[in-house]
């Protein structure tokens, strides 16, 4: 903000911007001053023509004449000009052009050495100075100038008169006196100026504050009123006021004193409240409105000045509606809203009172933690509302099945809670019933939905000493049940604690690794076409360099998988070094076929993943055509569908290869060969192992050997261990195989001497190992 310093010799603003915006402000009255000034100009030549006739029949007349014309030509020209002007620094040019010219103009009339050019050159500076409305330096320059001119002119030729001393003398006296008069009025306009601006600002800042004050007291949602001390009368209040008061068109609730709505009692306890404390917050009243109904609010006052007259400002708060359901809210406390159950807090404090009771009696308590399967699935699919009847049906069923005693609470989403007053007793037989009562499917909209649920069960005493530990192991339960195929009831062990306590070593430890950038190595293992014997390629496979425990197989460090932020840089550190070493070995001159990557669940929650994974593929310089990635059915249903069908198309279309692992393990592969872009599938060992011994996985693996043949699709078959397995996989016609009988996993400075020294496995005619000729 300025502080409005004025420059000690000029009597102008210090700052630039100041100056600027006061000669902004003042540009449309300059203009009329300089417009006027200009036209009197004109005036007074007109008039001073009549003093020019004495040259009538000499020499001068003619030139004078002129001249005189030309002063006025002048001022009209700069008058013409001033009607473009659109700021002081084009306004100040004209006008300091024209002070020149005409100076120049009149100092040729003068030089006549008459007593009406003596008047003019000591006069006409002063009168420039005093009303041209430009900036002090160029008043100053100018006036100088138009001095210098006009005394030179008037002098001068020689011979000088006697008086020029005493003119010079003057004509400095005069227009000194006349700057210093300038320095005065420019300091006067300013401060006058400032003044009347600060005066304008606070008025409207004034007015802005009132308005906004009363704006926002109309606007206030909470009933204001405000009513004299003297007399109980009500001076005004606000739109929500009026509303409250039920106040009719036409009608003021001015008209009205406070008796008209409060009782005498109530009104002799706020006086009492008043005198005693001088303001009042939040009490307790009812007041009656114009229409008779009955309110109860929360009344606060506050003593207040009105013109000089003590008043109140009330404030109230309708609380009628309030008071009206607080029984009702004091039942909802402690139910679910949905299902009517009990709620978490209704759980917690029954839990405690069970656990003391028991404790005091010597009895058991058995806690069962429910949780349903893909509910998250069918509310994505069905919708909400479906998911909603999903649980009020489990919630009706759950009530079915327990005993008078125990109770059944919903602790929110898809997790249910039961505790059971017998303990061990009954805690198994009930877990029983629950998976029993869910297995019939339900009709949900039209749809039948077969609700599945995971249960972890813990017992009192013999699990947990307290609630919360209780309720820990119960969980824990629960997370085995879901890790064990879910759809199950599984009862606490200690050792669960031990998995977990392990499952956080194990993802510390795994994100020290990736920090330190050593101990993830990948490891490949030979897929092979089955009818030539050739290497096509490899998968390559997860390894951990484990700094105590040596070389971990994936099913060591799994859980990591589990964690969004590690698997992704798991899969990331990984797939880098994968390309790298596909580099490395075609500089080596080897053909490593194409080399497959695994996906995981916890990858396609990176938004990126298949821009971050075609961006390392070509930051490496691996031709796409190396690259294939493989996905199980897990992947598939681990509620990504939509994001893990938009990444393998982006890949498919990119040229890189997919393959669906694991194939037939998962619950919907058909739809997924349907969905996804697949191009190869690959039949899990599970059937293989068995393959000449049970007839049905050799039934299953020719079926799905004729699906990938329907479909145009390659099958590799995983866990190829014996002749006899790729006897009848080649007779099948199977495409590719993987097992121990072709390699087993090797690490990549072991994958140039396979290459190198495994011709059998390279297509050569003269080596043909037992297997190619199977086909």
């Amino acid at each position: 903000m300025s502080n409005h310093r004025l420059r000690a010799f000029g009597g102008e603003f210090a700052s630039p911007a100041e100056e600027a915006t006061f000669q902004a402000e003042r540009l449309p009255e300059t203009l009329r001053h300089a417009r006027l000034f200009l036209m009197f100009t004109i005036a007074l030549s007109v008039v001073f023509l009549a003093s020019d006739l004495r040259y009538f029949g000499t020499d001068r007349f003619v030139p004078v004449l002129c001249v005189r014309a030309l002063i006025v030509t002048i001022a009209a020209l700069a008058i013409v000009g001033l009607r473009r002007v659109r700021t002081f620094d084009a306004l100040q040019g004209i006008l300091v052009a024209w002070q020149m010219l005409t100076a120049l103009a009149v100092g040729y009339m003068i030089t006549a050495r008459t007593e009406l050019g003596l008047i003019a050159a000591l006069i006409l500076p002063a009168a420039c100075m005093l009303v041209l409305p430009t900036r002090f330096v160029w008043t100053m320059a100018s006036g100088s100038f138009t001095a210098a001119i006009l005394l030179g002119c008037y002098l001068l030729p020689l011979p000088l008169p006697q008086t020029t001393i005493g003119l010079l003398t003057l004509s400095v006296m005069t227009n000194g006196a006349i700057i210093l008069f300038v320095v005065r009025s420019n300091r006067l306009r300013r401060l006058e100026w400032t003044a009347t601006d600060a005066e304008r600002r606070a008025y409207r800042d004034l007015m802005e504050s009132r308005l906004l004050f009363e704006t926002t007291f109309r606007a206030v949602p909470v009933p204001i009123v405000v009513s004299s001390v003297s007399d109980g009368r009500i001076v005004g209040t606000n739109d929500a006021g009026s509303r409250f008061f039920a106040v009719g068109a036409g009608d003021s609730l001015s008209n009205y004193r406070n008796a008209r709505f409060i009782s005498k009692a109530q009104r002799v306890e706020i006086q009492r409240l008043l005198d005693a404390e001088g303001t009042i917050r939040d009490h307790e009243t009812c007041i009656v409105d114009l229409g008779g109904q009955r309110h109860d609010v929360l009344l606060s006052i506050e003593p207040v000045q009105v013109k000089g007259a003590p008043c109140l400002i009330s404030s109230l708060v309708d609380i009628t509606s309030r008071k009206a359901i607080e029984e009702q809210v004091r039942t909802a406390a402690h139910h679910d809203v949905l299902t009517g159950l009990p709620n978490r807090a209704l759980f917690h404090t029954t839990l405690d009172a069970s656990l003391a009771r028991a404790h005091a009696e010597g009895g058991g308590v058995g806690l069962i933690l429910l949780d349903l399967d893909a509910f998250k699935e069918i509310n994505d699919t069905l919708g909400h509302d479906s998911g909603d009847a999903l649980l009020m049906e489990v919630a009706r069923r759950l009530r079915s099945v327990v005993e008078p005693r125990d109770l059944v609470a919903r602790l929110g989403g898809d997790e249910f809670v039961i505790i059971c007053a017998e303990g061990a007793q009954c805690v198994h037989g009930i877990a029983a019933r629950i998976l029993e009562a869910l297995r019939p499917p339900m009709a949900i909209r039209g749809r039948m939905v077969a609700a599945r649920a995971s249960l972890g069960l813990a017992l009192y005493p013999e699990h947990a000493g307290n609630p919360a530990d209780l309720f820990t192991n119960a969980d824990l339960a629960l997370y085995a049940a879901k890790a064990s195929g879910r759809n199950c009831a599984t009862l606490f062990m200690p050792t669960l604690r031990a998995d977990i306590e392990e499952r956080v070593a194990v993802t510390r430890e795994m994100r020290a690794a990736l920090e330190a950038g050593n101990g993830l190595v990948a490891f490949y293992q030979p897929k092979v076409d089955l009818a030539s014997g050739a290497v096509i390629g490899f998968e390559a496979l997860a390894r951990w360099q484990h700094p105590t425990r040596g070389l971990l197989a994936p099913a060591s460090f799994s859980t990591v998988f589990d964690d969004p932020e590690i698997g992704i840089a798991v899969g990331t550190a990984l797939r880098r070094q994968i390309c790298a070493d596909i580099v490395r070995w075609i500089g080596l001159g080897l053909d490593p076929g194409r080399v497959f990557i695994n996906l995981s669940s916890a990858q396609f929650a990176q938004g990126d993943l298949a821009e971050s994974l075609l961006d390392d593929v070509a930051q490496s310089g691996v031709p796409r055509g190396r690259i294939g990635v493989e996905v199980t059915e897990t992947v598939l249903l681990a509620g990504h569908g939509d994001r893990v069908n938009a990444v393998l198309h982006t890949l498919h279309a990119a040229g890189i290869r997919v393959a669906l692992d694991d194939f037939g393990t998962g619950y919907a592969s058909l739809t997924h060969l349907k969905q996804f872009p697949v191009d190869e599938i690959k039949i899990d060992r599970s059937f293989i192992r068995d393959l000449e011994r049970d007839a049905n996985d050799a039934a299953i693996v020719t079926a799905v050997l004729q699906l990938g043949r329907s479909l145009g699709l390659d099958v590799t078959a995983e866990g190829v261990e014996t002749l006899e397995q790729a006897t009848f996989l080649g007779r099948e016609g199977c495409t590719n195989v993987q097992g121990y009988l072709y390699g087993k996993p090797m690490p990549a400075d072991r994958v140039p001497w396979f290459l190198r020294n495994r011709p059998d496995l390279l297509g050569g005619e003269d080596e043909a190992m037992p297997e190619r000729r199977l086909a």
